[in-house]
């Protein structure tokens, strides 16, 4: 049986369209909705890959004022041939996201086809986001529907670079 090598192996070609996100991202936003106070939070998120057709995301979110832990998220991103996106989420809360949407350039716009809630969970219905990346600057919106409430915006964050992809992968152009 053979070992692998160290190091990371090329982009699959299958998330091409979606280098400009590999890397980490850190920086601050803000959230509200009708249900709490409105918050400042600091995030870090990286998009990485091991030479399959997905990239993987992993996020994760602090308080603004005092630095204690507010949410995590990880998952996994896949491009289809004609700009189609897809975005699986695990969320900590109890709640599962299947979202699909499209990529133009570097945008992407998803909204959920499928939220999954256990038991204990808070009812969440429909989650949305639409990410934006502009040089090393990813600026992000997401709205949701949850425990009553209509869909409507929940959070809005802006990242900046903090670690490119190897070899520069991710870096747009």
């Amino acid at each position: 049986m053979a070992t692998p090598a160290f190091g990371t192996p090329p982009l699959h070609p299958g998330v091409s369209s979606l280098a400009f996100l590999v890397g980490t991202w850190r920086g601050e936003g803000t959230g509200n909705y009708p249900s709490i106070e409105a918050f400042g939070y600091g995030e870090e998120v990286r998009f990485a890959h091991v030479g399959k057709p997905y990239l993987s995301y992993l996020q994760r979110t602090w308080h603004a004022d005092d630095g204690r832990p507010l949410h995590a998220e990880t998952g996994y991103l896949r491009a289809g041939p004609a700009g189609e996106v897809e975005l699986m989420v695990a969320h900590p809360t109890g709640v599962v996201e299947l979202s699909e949407g499209r990529i133009e350039g570097t945008t992407i716009e998803l909204h959920s086809r499928l939220v999954g809630c256990s038991s204990s969970a808070k009812p969440v219905t429909t989650i949305g986001r639409l990410i934006e990346v502009h040089d090393d600057e990813l600026r992000y919106r997401l709205s949701m529907a949850a425990v009553g409430y209509g869909a409507q915006q929940h959070l809005e964050a802006r990242l900046h670079r903090t670690e490119a992809g190897p070899a520069g992968e991710g870096e747009s152009e």
